[in-house]
């Protein structure tokens, strides 16, 4: 269970990292190295690296919330630097601060945060109605309200299908199209109704918008997109040695998280079965560490929304 209390955010919603001891320990091996927090959110984790670093450690977050950032603002110390940008331009970023290639760690805590799903006017919930947004940034890009607005049945089906592993998706997404004729739709209760009326089986304790809601949220912030190519820019970016661990919070993510280390740690699968060759002949890049954590009944009882997140780690061959 996480020794530290949730963070509040400037409007009062709180946040609690998940996974918060196992993360750091898994992450610092070296006090005074340089390490990036891929996913800032509300500083839970960036506090607690910083704990643990020397004098010498410093420490880079990235985050593409505006409130995230202005967050950031409260740690007032000088091995702390925060720079608002998705974290697939981490390596981009990383050159820019002369740490490309240095890396001794590279965290990434992947998904929404709470203070953005409890903030109705984020949009991300429809548990409380709020402007359909969704929008981890809502400074640029299209909200789910304008995307839904223009998008076809068939695309906002095969959305619905691929990021919310929904079973009725071409159900639901007709009875969108059909509603937005009369209205368009520009809150989340709005479109939860609709979404509910037309859902033909729910699931016990799971709210029949669900899996539309994560999709939409998904596709809006190219989650998976921007997962991938995070991953291989941290690789990039690590020094030899270096530590990358990730925390996903459903099956989409971690099966991409898994995939991409156990690519690195077999190294080139092309070559023929048997074939007597040297570790550095297979170009391994990477070494598991460990198996994959789960938050503990403790941590799940305190906070209910970690009970689906998994940590995965792994250290970058010379």
């Amino acid at each position: 269970m996480s020794s530290s209390a949730p963070e509040s955010s400037p409007r009062g919603y709180r946040h609690a990292s998940v996974l918060l001891d196992g993360a750091v320990e898994a992450l610092v091996h070296d006090p005074a190295g340089l390490y990036l927090d891929g996913t800032f959110g509300r500083g839970g984790h960036s506090r607690a690296i910083l704990s643990r670093l020397s004098p010498q450690g410093r420490l880079l977050a990235i985050d593409r919330d505006p409130q995230a950032v202005a967050e950031a603002g409260g740690i007032d110390d000088p091995r702390f630097t925060i720079e608002k940008g998705e974290f697939a331009r981490l390596g981009e970023i990383a050159e820019r601060h002369g740490v490309h290639e240095r890396l001794a760690g590279v965290l990434l805590d992947v998904g929404v945060s709470s203070p953005q799903l409890d903030d109705p006017e984020r949009g991300f919930s429809f548990l409380r109605d709020g402007p359909l947004d969704m929008r981890m940034d809502p400074t640029g890009g299209e909200s789910a309200a304008d995307w839904l607005a223009r998008a076809g049945e068939a695309e906002i089906a095969g959305v619905f299908k691929a990021y919310g592993e929904e079973r009725f998706a071409r159900r639901l997404a007709r009875a969108i199209v059909a509603r937005r004729v009369e209205r368009p739709f520009t809150r989340t209760a709005d479109l939860a109704e609709v979404v509910k009326a037309a859902h033909p089986a729910w699931e016990k304790g799971k709210h029949p918008a669900t899996r539309v809601f994560q999709a939409l949220r998904i596709h809006v912030n190219g989650e998976l997109e921007q997962l991938d190519a995070a991953l291989a820019a941290a690789l990039e970016a690590l020094a030899p040695g270096g530590h990358l661990v990730v925390i996903s919070f459903h099956s989409l993510e971690d099966r991409r998280v898994k995939r991409f280390i156990r690519q690195h740690v077999r190294g080139d699968s092309h070559l023929p079965r048997g074939m007597p060759l040297r570790d550095d002949q297979l170009a391994r890049r990477l070494v598991a560490l460990g198996k994959a954590r789960r938050p503990g009944p403790d941590e799940v009882a305190d906070n209910p929304r970690a009970r689906s997140a998994v940590m995965r780690a792994a250290r970058k061959l010379a």
